[in-house]
């Protein structure tokens, strides 16, 4: 709407290009002085000064209520506003009171923007009653064909988990019979595509993928939102080959991604290694114009570091024209999962010296560099900085990463020690931590007590029963791997088969076991596998067979070992 001021030569308002209150100490002094004048009579002025106390950057919901309770007769927009408002608050039933003095006022009634916000507050605060009630009323009041009131009306249904109400309204609407003219016809559908969106995103919310596909390619039109959707939901919810097959698939629908499409995907890729996509996503972003800032930036610095191009994350990190906490968060990661220890230690200096103050996110990275690079006192050093320097209280992620510190030094007592004193209940991750240290080090006495602890806190994960058998099996125990083994299928807990992946020419391949390579050229797959085999014997490398759960011949160990699906999928490569 336009804006208008206040004069106080005129008795109402005129309109203008900008409102003259830029803070609320502005807005109480012209209240004031209308209050003075009795020009706050006017119901268009009233309602100006509610709209920027309600709806504002400087909004002060407390005092947008007294100058409504004053206004002689609020009408329809007045109303609208503050519901709005109230519906965006932190107690969204408020808006819900507001609705019903509204529907006791004679002198006014609701309108088409008077709905959307109510079933608005239903849905935040998952009031199903009061929504279907709403909805009812919005069809009395005869707005049940408008595009805007449906499509909140599905929304509020899907906030409140009632699916087949929404589902039910959805399919009323979108295989109704249409009429009217073109221009209404066009607004139909373009209302129309809002609720196929809404009903996928709904579907993907509640983890029901397939049922989201099915919609998503049953679509008669696709926006930009709808892929967005879905590829987020695939790489938010793991499934990361999915969402990078959508965005291929979105390519070659020549639709042109968007900021949200990069954000979206851009985690997935990092998650498959798929660095050449990534750097088309990059690319993609520049010739575009598309602002690389602190998110879509940290994306691009997370992929090419998970890609294993940390130079390039670098590059993107320098190149910000703004930096804040979780850039400088990502970069530290970044080069912590290199190895880089001395470059995050430079790197978090420098955050000191820009003012950015660090995080709980921003102390994992310094001690998980610590860790892979054996820096015991400076991992201590950090952990006590984050307590008696930065002030924050350490999560069950710090003590994971000092367990992780001690006990690939060796230091397992220490290690033992800290997770049976930590403040916190520790979880099994840290234990996992621990076991696999034992492992590391052969230290069979203490990997035995930490996995049958394990097995108490997570009794059907495969891991604490895979590390113990793997280090019974490294020192000829053969009795205890089958011991465990027999327990294992006992309680029908099967290991987790492991999965690389391989970018070639934009496409992701997939390998887990060998029979995976039976339609991927096995015979070349396996004479490279040879290959490598016997290139890497002529430069001194040995398998490490001690991890083969079988009491097979050596040969046989070192041939089984080929199979590991990170080596099919290089030499798939």
């Amino acid at each position: 709407m336009n804006s208008t001021i206040f004069t106080s030569t005129t008795s109402a308002w005129t309109p203008s290009s900008s409102f003259p209150c830029k803070t609320m100490q502005d807005l109480k002094q012209f209240h004031a002085q209308m209050i003075k004048t009795a020009e706050i009579r006017d119901p268009l002025a009233a309602a100006e000064l509610l709209r920027f106390t309600a709806l504002s950057d400087h909004r002060d919901l407390d005092y947008a209520g007294k100058i409504f309770r004053n206004m002689r007769r609020p009408n329809c927009f007045s109303y609208n506003t503050l519901i709005r408002a109230l519906s965006e608050s932190n107690d969204p039933c408020d808006a819900l009171l507001v609705f019903v003095e509204m529907l006791g006022d004679c002198s006014v009634e609701p309108n088409r923007f008077t709905f959307p916000s109510m079933f608005k507050a239903c849905g935040r605060a998952e009031r199903l009653r009061e929504g279907r009630q709403g909805h009812g009323l919005a069809v009395k009041f005869g707005f049940d064909g408008d595009e805007f009131v449906v499509s909140n009306v599905v929304r509020m249904y899907l906030s409140c988990g009632a699916m087949e109400d929404a589902h039910r309204l959805f399919y009323g609407r979108v295989f109704a019979d249409g009429c009217g003219g073109i221009s209404d016809k066009k607004r139909r559908v373009d209302g129309d595509v809002v609720l196929w969106n809404l009903m996928i995103d709904g579907y993907v919310g509640i983890a029901e993928f397939e049922v989201a596909r099915k919609l998503f390619d049953e679509m008669p039109r696709r926006s930009v939102v709808s892929w967005n959707v879905m590829i987020a939901g695939y790489a938010q919810s793991g499934q990361f080959k999915e969402a990078v097959e959508l965005f291929r698939e979105m390519q070659m629908a020549e639709l042109a991604p968007n900021y949200v499409t990069l954000v979206s995907v851009l985690p997935a890729m990092a998650r498959l290694g798929a660095l050449e996509l990534g750097k088309w996503v990059h690319l993609y972003a520049v010739r575009n114009n598309i602002r690389i800032d602190d998110v879509l930036g940290s994306a691009l610095i997370d992929m090419y570091s998970k890609c294993g191009s940390i130079d390039k994350a670098l590059q993107v990190f320098d190149e910000l024209p703004q930096r804040n906490v979780i850039t400088w968060n990502t970069i530290i990661a970044g080069l912590a999962m290199h190895g880089r220890a001395k470059d995050v230690h430079d790197c978090f200096k420098d955050m000191e010296l820009a003012g950015v103050s660090p995080s709980e996110v921003t102390y994992i990275g310094l001690l998980t560099a610590c860790s892979h690079a054996g820096f015991i006192d400076e991992g201590r050093w950090f952990f006590d900085h984050m307590v008696s320097v930065a002030g924050l209280e350490p999560r069950v992620e710090h003590y994971g990463c000092m367990v992780d510190l001690l006990g690939r030094a060796g230091l397992l007592k220490e290690a033992e020690e800290l997770i049976l004193n930590m403040p916190i209940r520790p979880d099994d991750v840290i234990w996992k931590a621990l076991l696999g240290a034992c492992k590391m080090h052969g230290n069979v006495e203490t990997g035995k007590r930490v996995a049958e602890h394990l097995m108490e806190l997570a009794p059907h994960d495969s891991g604490s029963f895979v590390a113990l058998s793997n280090m019974y099996a490294a020192s000829g125990n053969w009795e205890g791997v089958a011991k465990v083994r027999l327990k294992m299928k006992e309680m029908d807990i099967r290991k987790d088969p492991g999965c690389s992946w391989i970018e070639l020419d934009g496409v992701i391949h997939e390998f887990h076991v060998e029979d995976d390579i039976r339609h991927l050229k096995p015979e070349k797959i396996r004479s490279m596998l040879q290959e490598m085999s016997r290139n890497l014997r002529l430069v001194g490398y040995k398998p490490n067979t001690t991890q083969v759960l079988t009491n097979i011949e050596e040969e046989d160990k070192e041939s089984s070992l080929n199979y590991h699906s990170e080596k099919m999928a290089i030499a798939f490569g």
